[in-house]
């Protein structure tokens, strides 16, 4: 059974910095693009970051230049690192991994930045 995990958010004041977790039971985890999106509230889901089998990065304008995302295909993990976390950057932050037609969520972890 495929399973995503992600673990790592919390509470942290502005300014301050996390790492993400995401732990994929995927066959060929390698060959799969990984996804992070996050959802606050009364919003619609938005794409934060991606890598791609070839290690290829995108970051939303929003993010870039504080977030940056990876992955180590020998433990099957992806991760985001946060720095200079900032309000707006509240909310539940999901893990996707796609190799299609396979498309694949994790259940989500919550990050929230005090002010």
């Amino acid at each position: 059974q495929v399973r995503l995990v992600e673990s790592g958010g919390g509470l942290v004041q502005s300014g301050g910095s996390l790492r993400l977790s995401c732990a994929a039971s995927i066959v060929g985890f390698r060959f799969y693009t990984i996804d992070w999106y996050r959802q606050a509230p009364d919003k619609a889901r938005e794409l934060v970051a991606t890598i791609t089998a070839d290690g290829i990065t995108n970051y939303a304008d929003s993010v870039k230049g504080r977030f940056t995302i990876s992955r180590d295909n020998a433990k099957n993990t992806a991760f985001l690192q946060m720095m200079s976390l900032k309000p707006e950057d509240t909310a539940v932050y999901y893990c996707n991994a796609q190799l299609l037609p396979n498309d694949y969520w994790g259940q989500g972890t919550q990050v929230t930045v005090s002010s």
